[in-house]
């Protein structure tokens, strides 16, 4: 049962009619959730959202006819103070850290049991970040960049990197720095090295992803 006393405006977006049915079936069991409106396009919810009062919306990844990580972000953006709770069959890591970067306030698969999700909404209603057991799982697991250790640069080394990754040549960057292209050469070498990079566009993407450039 929700724990919250006040009575609580829910949205459902998903393009799938069995889905929307059985969560509303479920959520009239919840004498605290006053009414259950349901859209299956995102664009439909906006409109709706624009002029319309909704403290939570259960929101699919994946709609017909836009992006629901996209939509999450315009959703914050007419609504601020709205919970975005994605429910979702895309079980990706990046999917769903992009779109808690977007604003969700959790995310939930689709296969989570009913108790799972009463207790998502509760937890997001109390203003914590709300995720399915399997979801939580998957983000508390390091990812294999995560678990590298940062590279430590030598001051040359970083004015090596950010020549590197503005495009210079060899011949350019011992001309800007005043050293030999042999030298240069050495310090590019070392860096593909210390990142574990094969060739310069992972040596940028792994920089990148260290926040280092």
């Amino acid at each position: 049962m929700l724990e919250t006393n006040e009575k609580i405006i829910l949205a459902i977006v998903d393009d799938h009619p069995v889905v929307i049915e059985g969560l509303k079936t479920l959520l009239k069991q919840e004498p605290n959730i006053a009414v259950v409106n349901s859209f299956t396009r995102g664009k439909e919810f906006v409109s709706f959202l624009r002029t319309n009062e909704v403290d939570v919306v259960l929101l699919d990844i994946m709609l017909p006819d836009v992006n629901g990580i996209d939509l999450c972000k315009e959703i914050k953006q007419v609504a601020p103070d709205i919970i975005v709770l994605a429910l979702s069959n895309q079980a990706e890591r990046s999917i769903i850290l992009q779109i808690l970067q977007n604003g969700a306030n959790g995310y939930l698969l689709k296969n989570a049991s009913a108790e799972e999700l009463i207790r998502c909404l509760n937890e997001a209603l109390s203003g914590e970040l709300a995720f399915s057991k399997e979801v939580k799982e998957m983000i508390t697991r390091p990812g294999v960049n995560e678990l590298k250790k940062i590279p430590t640069l030598t001051k040359r080394e970083k004015q090596i990197l950010q020549l590197v990754a503005e495009g210079k040549t060899t011949p350019v960057m011992a001309k800007e720095l005043n050293l030999s292209p042999l030298t240069v050469d050495t310090h590019r070498r070392n860096l593909l090295q210390k990142f574990e990079a094969r060739n310069v566009a992972e040596l940028i993407m792994a920089a990148v992803q260290h926040k280092m450039l």
